[in-house]
C-alpha cells in the first residue's frame, strides 16, 4: 500500500457558449485587440451568462462527461472536490451541489479555495485519500464562473479573465504510473496584490462595499507578474530536480493559463521547448482553477501511457506548486 499511486484515469472540460473576444473589450473598455493580445496572449474568453448560473453548471457538465466516457455508475464515486473561488454559495459547497445534480449519492466532498492553484492543491489532496487505499474513485474538479467578481470597467482585469473548467477521475494505478510528487507553496503576504477586498468576514457585505466595488477581483498586475514568473518557473524546476529528470525526460508541461510571457519563463527555465509547452490561453483566457484541466480535456488525445508530464500554477494568496505525474492511459 505504501507504494500505491493515484492515476488519472479520466478527463472531462466545458464551457459556457458566450465568446467575449477582444474586439469586444474595446467597445466596453479603453485596450485594443493588439495591446491585449501582445502583453497576455488572449484573443477571447468564454462568459457564462443567464440567471441562476453557476460554478456548479461547469463542474456538472465536465464530471459528467467523465462518468458517460468511463460507463461509470454515479454511484462507485466516493468524494468530488472541487477547487474554485467562485463557488455557488458561501455554503453549502459547490462539490454538495454537484454531487446532488449528478447523483452521486454515496459521494461526499467540499470545496477547495487556493486561487489559480487551486486545482493543484485539489488533485494533491484527492491523491491523498487514493494513495491511503481509502477510496477507489475520486473526482477532481477545477472551474470558475471569474465573470461573476469581475468589474468589466476595470481593464487590468477584464481582459484577463474567463469562464470554464474541467475535471478528472483518480483511481488506484495499476503501475508505476500516476502522480509521483508534487511541490505546493503558499505565502499569506502576497494577498495584497491579488484578493477580494470585500465579501469575507472581514469586510461583510454593506451598501459601502457594494458602492466601492469591493466585491471584485483586485490585482496589481506588475507585482502578480514578478512573482509569478519566478515562482512557477523556480518550482517546476525544483520537481524535476527532486525527480532526476531532464528537459529530454519531460513530454508535456501544462502551465497555468495566465499569461503567456509566465508560460514561456516557466519552459525556459525548465529547458524545454515551445513543442513541449501546451497553451490554449488564446481561446479561453484565464479560467483560474479551470486551467490546466482545461488544457487536459484539449490535449488529451496527445498523451501517450507513461509521458512525463509537469502541471505548474501560481495564483492569489500567493500560492503556487508543481505536480509530476506519468500519464496512465493512450486516449
Amino acid at each position: 500500500m505504501a507504494n500505491r499511486k493515484a492515476a488519472i484515469t479520466a478527463v472531462g472540460g466545458w464551457l459556457p457558449e458566450t465568446v467575449l473576444s477582444n474586439k469586444d473589450l474595446e467597445k466596453i473598455v479603453d485596450t485594443t485587440d493588439e495591446w491585449i493580445l501582445s502583453r497576455t496572449g488572449i484573443s477571447e474568453r468564454r462568459i457564462m451568462k443567464g440567471p441562476q448560473r453557476g460554478t456548479s453548471e461547469i463542474g456538472v457538465h465536465a464530471v459528467k462527461s467523465i462518468l458517460d466516457k468511463k460507463g461509470i455508475d454515479p454511484l462507485e464515486i466516493d468524494m468530488v472536490i472541487v477547487g474554485t473561488v467562485t463557488p455557488d454559495y458561501v455554503f453549502p459547497s459547490t462539490s454538495n451541489i454537484i454531487c446532488d445534480k449528478l447523483g452521486l449519492k454515496n459521494a461526499w466532498g467540499y470545496d477547495l479555495s487556493a486561487a489559480c492553484s487551486g486545482f493543484l492543491f485539489a488533485l494533491a489532496t484527492g491523491a491523498q485519500f487514493i494513495e491511503s487505499g481509502r477510496y477507489k474513485k475520486v473526482i477532481v474538479v477545477g472551474a470558475d464562473k471569474m465573470s461573476s467578481i469581475i468589474n468589466y470597467e476595470d481593464r487590468t482585469t477584464c481582459i484577463i479573465f474567463g469562464d470554464g473548467g474541467g475535471a478528472v477521475l483518480l483511481e488506484p494505478s495499476e503501475d508505476e504510473n500516476g502522480i509521483v510528487d508534487f511541490v505546493l507553496h503558499t505565502d499569506g503576504s502576497g494577498f495584497q496584490h491579488l484578493n477580494m477586498p470585500a465579501g469575507g468576514s472581514v469586510n461583510p457585505a454593506s451598501h459601502e462595499t457594494v458602492d466601492a466595488k469591493q466585491h471584485f477581483a483586485y490585482q496589481e498586475g506588475q507585482a502578480v507578474f514578478k512573482h509569478a514568473v519566478v515562482n512557477m518557473a523556480e518550482v517546476s524546476a525544483k520537481i524535476m530536480e527532486k525527480n532526476n529528470l531532464k528537459a529530454e525526460d519531460i513530454a508535456y508541461l501544462l502551465p497555468h493559463q495566465a499569461n503567456k510571457r509566465i508560460c514561456d519563463a516557466t519552459a525556459n527555465r525548465m529547458g524545454i521547448g515551445p513543442e513541449k509547452m501546451l497553451m490554449n490561453i488564446e481561446r479561453y483566457g484565464n479560467t483560474t482553477a479551470g486551467t490546466i484541466p482545461l488544457l487536459m480535456f484539449d490535449y488529451e488525445k496527445k498523451f501517450k501511457k507513461g509521458d512525463n508530464i509537469i502541471l505548474a500554477a501560481f495564483g492569489g494568496g500567493f500560492t503556487w506548486g508543481s505536480i509530476y505525474i506519468k500519464w496512465a492511459y493512450d486516449a
